[in-house]
């Protein structure tokens, strides 16, 4: 079976959902416990609900920076590769 071209848009697709999902999953649970805890404090200031998350995001870079590179480069042979 011939690899199309739309075979590797796909894979590099799917690529981008997995290899993001972890880093906004983290954004996601840090907005929504600091806004909760806004909420609760009557504290509405911009910088508490933008720094958590940048800092939540940067330290599951740095833990999953070997997965993430790992699924990268596994692509990248894939792509670049050729059918021989």
């Amino acid at each position: 079976m011939d690899f199309l071209p739309i075979d590797a848009l796909r894979e590099a697709l799917l690529l981008t959902l997995i290899v993001s999902a972890p880093l906004l999953l983290a954004a996601l649970v840090v907005g929504l416990l600091t806004s909760l805890a806004q909420a609760v404090t009557q504290v509405q200031d911009q910088t508490l609900a933008f720094l958590p998350k940048i800092v939540a995001v940067v330290i599951t870079t740095i833990v999953l920076l070997g997965w993430l590179g790992a699924r990268m480069i596994d692509f990248a042979v894939r792509m670049f590769g050729g059918p021989w």
